[in-house]
């Protein structure tokens, strides 16, 4: 059994427990604002533990974050004890990449069942759902941070994101399920292939207040409004990372940690 206070108190959530739309919306803003994405213990090659014990430890009790494999996992343990009927769903991630590219499906999002199906997903990095999403509905839907829609294509569902005038895909999903044993080897891959992206490049991200983000790719941090302005700032140095990852993450690295990516700091 999940500890539901101790995560409650980790994401400063003080509301109700009713497994209701409501609790959904507001559980998954407060996750998405306290738990930070992050992928650094696959930068420095730690392997990726996604039982539920070992996520709760991580998340909850050492004051981490995660990627989606963790975060959804643990998201999907905590609505189900709360009451809430959830199917986990495989998707492709497709944020930035061309439709003609079909990326591996290596993404963990949920399917909620209420007096309708919801989509949520708090681990999707700078993207994370910050409220659920009607997946009967074609049209444009409020979060508490930027539009989203789902959009009905080719036989396919593609989660898309609306900055200023522009629909920008985030996931592609057929609503195919995602049983564990598929978690465990997208979860191998996505965390010790060569070819996985997470090996090469440190992403970290969390949502703040206002519709407001901030991400880190690599050594440029950026802070980025709801309409998808946003300012950048290169890290020069390691020590200005554990400095950034403090203050805008509150992510503490390890005592004798160094993050490397590709000798990223211009050091041997």
């Amino acid at each position: 059994m999940i500890d539901i206070d101790a995560y409650c108190a980790r994401i400063g959530y003080r509301g109700s427990r009713e497994p209701s739309l409501e609790t959904l919306h507001a559980l998954s803003l407060a996750h998405v604002c306290s738990i930070p994405f992050e992928n650094i213990d696959v930068v420095i090659g730690r392997p990726i533990d996604i039982s539920l014990p070992a996520i709760e430890q991580k998340l909850v009790r050492d004051g981490r974050g995660g990627y989606c494999f963790e975060q959804n996992t643990f998201f999907l343990a905590v609505l189900e004890q709360l009451g809430y009927r959830v199917r986990p769903l495989s998707a492709r991630v497709r944020y930035q990449r061309p439709r003609d590219f079909t990326p591996a499906r290596t993404h963990l999002c949920l399917r909620v069942e209420l007096d309708e199906p919801w989509l949520a997903d708090v681990g999707v990095g700078g993207l994370s759902l910050t409220s659920a999403l009607r997946l009967a509905s074609h049209d444009e839907q409020r979060t508490s941070h930027e539009p989203r829609r789902l959009l009905h294509e080719n036989g396919r569902v593609y989660h898309q994101v609306r900055f200023g005038d522009e629909w920008h895909d985030v996931c592609e999903l057929t609503f195919e399920e995602m049983p564990e044993i598929d978690r465990v080897v997208a979860n191998w891959y996505t965390s010790t292939h060569p070819s996985s992206h997470f090996k090469h490049r440190l992403l970290v991200a969390r949502a703040a207040e206002h519709g407001a983000r901030v991400t880190l790719a690599d050594r440029e941090l950026t802070l980025r409004s709801r309409d998808g302005t946003a300012t950048h700032r290169t890290l020069e140095s390691h020590e200005e990372l554990v400095a950034a990852l403090s203050e805008y993450f509150s992510i503490r690295v390890p005592d004798g940690v160094t993050i490397d990516w590709g000798n990223a700091w211009g050091t041997a």
